[in-house]
């Protein structure tokens, strides 16, 4: 389970991730992350916790297996917090093929697509 206070929740914060952040696509996929922006909405703070939030729509599937894919991201995703920049905002966008993907190959697409937002990778 992601900790509280590492999900996106707002709105907004979705659409600032999608909007001003970076973005790599993968055949699974498309990772938007903003790097490192304080959070505008708590006064004084300058590093706040990185958070990240999904959008898996119904093209992927029906309601049990958008939840499934989901679960699995949410599991991938706590494992990487570390990796990320303190303050990050990560959207996690599944594409249809999620649904009949397995759990390494989810992890496989999600690790490629933070190694080139993060720098380690070719475009």
């Amino acid at each position: 389970m992601l900790p509280t206070e590492n999900r996106l929740r707002r709105r907004e914060d979705f659409a600032t991730a999608v909007r001003r952040g970076r973005r790599a696509g993968r055949p699974l996929l498309v990772v938007h992350l903003r790097s490192g922006s304080p959070d505008p909405h708590a006064p004084g703070e300058s590093a706040s916790p990185t958070c990240a939030g999904f959008v898996v729509s119904k093209a992927v599937g029906g309601a049990v297996v958008r939840n499934q894919v989901k679960r699995r991201l949410r599991h991938l995703i706590r494992d990487r917090l570390g990796e990320l920049p303190p303050g990050s905002l990560v959207v996690v966008r599944a594409l249809p093929g999620a649904g009949d993907a397995d759990h390494a190959q989810l992890a496989r697409d999600l690790d490629a697509a933070l190694q080139r937002l993060l720098g380690g990778g070719a475009r």
